[in-house]
């Protein structure tokens, strides 16, 4: 059996980052998840010693918190620093950049439309940037029936689907007189997405490797399926079962961008066993 990786996979930008600022800072704490991605949260308490608290009342002034990549809300930034806790940002530039939409947008008068998951820990934190609230839909339909004002200011969670922004986008622009719309999709996400869905047409069974709560990984799983119905989301090479492979001939892999090269690599070898 043939194994192929997509053109683009894993580790984007902002993990990298982030990931870098945690090594440099050995022995601190992040606030919540650092990345969606629990082995590698593992190898940074175990390697570096870099533990999660995820209560904000553990921390002590003089203790150094390292915020998570998703960012965290407002409010909870301003009683770290209140507290005299070293705050160290590993939040993405991609995600500060609608924190920043909101904030801006709603001091000039905009009703905020943000299309993402509302329980997301990153949208939880560009939520409370608005200073007037935000509504935070995930479909065309969750709209419906709603009343804005005339002015409306449209953001995306960083991992979307283009194609699903697109279409909230044109419904607010047949309903309203100004709709500023503010695309927010990170560049990692759209040739991650554009890469696994040309990967999966040419696969007979395809392999997603990420953790399960990360979104971003979800989604690409969500779009190879679409194309690819033997599509896997994996963890590890753990969660891989023989049976997926018995008789096929093209296998794709891809993989979150908060899944690092070594359990890329661990999965792949893996593979290779189980289908020889």
């Amino acid at each position: 059996m043939k194994i192929k990786l997509a053109e683009n996979y894993g580790f984007c930008f902002g993990v990298k980052r982030a990931i870098k600022i945690a090594e440099e800072n050995a022995g601190a704490s992040t606030f919540g998840p650092l990345i969606h991605n629990s082995k590698e949260i593992e190898r940074l308490s175990s390697d570096f010693k870099v533990s999660l608290v995820e209560d904000i009342s553990t921390f002590k002034p003089g203790d150094k918190a390292v915020i998570r990549t998703h960012g965290i809300p407002k409010d909870e930034l301003s009683a770290l620093k209140e507290k005299k806790v070293e705050v160290i940002d590993a939040t993405c530039p991609y995600v500060t950049k609608p924190q920043q939409i909101c904030e801006e947008m709603s001091k000039e008068g905009y009703d905020i439309i943000i299309f993402g998951d509302v329980n997301h820990p990153e949208i939880k934190g560009v939520m409370s940037y608005s200073q007037s609230g935000a509504s935070v839909v995930e479909s065309v339909e969750e709209l419906e029936g709603k009343i804005f004002k005339d002015k409306i200011a449209v953001v995306a969670q960083t991992t979307r689907k283009v194609e699903e922004f697109m279409q909230v986008c044109n419904y607010l622009m047949r309903t309203h007189k100004e709709v500023r719309v503010f695309n927010t999709i990170c560049n990692a996400t759209f040739d991650n997405q554009d890469a696994i869905r040309k990967l999966s047409k040419e696969s007979d069974v395809m392999i997603v490797i990420g953790g399960k709560n990360s979104s971003n990984t979800k989604q690409l799983h969500s779009i190879s399926k679409e194309e690819c119905p033997d599509s896997y989301l994996v963890e590890g090479p753990d969660d891989l079962e023989a049976s997926w492979f018995t008789g096929k001939k093209e296998c794709g892999v891809s993989a979150g961008a908060s899944t690092p090269d070594w359990i890329i690599k661990q999965v792949t070898q893996m593979i290779e066993k189980l289908s020889a």
